[in-house]
């Protein structure tokens, strides 16, 4: 699935990485514990958080994650934003709860990787 379909499906916007909308996302996680997505994500994935801090742009572009999508309607500050900008991450957010996005993204053929089936 492309960022793009993601952005459309979740209603999202967009914070960074406009010219990345094309990078096609593999898998998803939802995961507020940093730790987690260490242990479980694989590269070209989506990461669904409520958790609005730099160190989640750090262990993304240390996973080689594509795409972080912040629930809620959070917004990221000037520091994540600078952030992802020098790490080419592409930053969403959405208005859904962590479920619900979740949810709609698996229903629409984005899976979790083989160790969360």
């Amino acid at each position: 699935m492309k960022i793009k379909e993601i952005i459309e499906l979740l209603e999202s916007e967009i914070f960074a990485g406009e010219d990345k909308l094309d990078t096609e996302i593999c898998s998803a996680c939802g995961s507020d514990m940093m730790s987690d997505v260490l242990a479980f994500v694989k590269e070209q994935a989506a990461l669904l958080t409520g958790l609005v801090n730099s160190q989640v742009i750090r262990t993304c572009h240390m996973m080689d994650i594509g795409c972080i999508i912040f629930v809620r309607g959070k917004t990221p500050t000037k520091e994540i934003l600078d952030l992802a900008a020098e790490t080419g991450m592409v930053i969403l957010s959405t208005k859904l709860r962590m479920f619900n996005a979740c949810g709609i993204l698996y229903s629409n053929g984005l899976r979790g990787g083989e160790k969360y089936e």
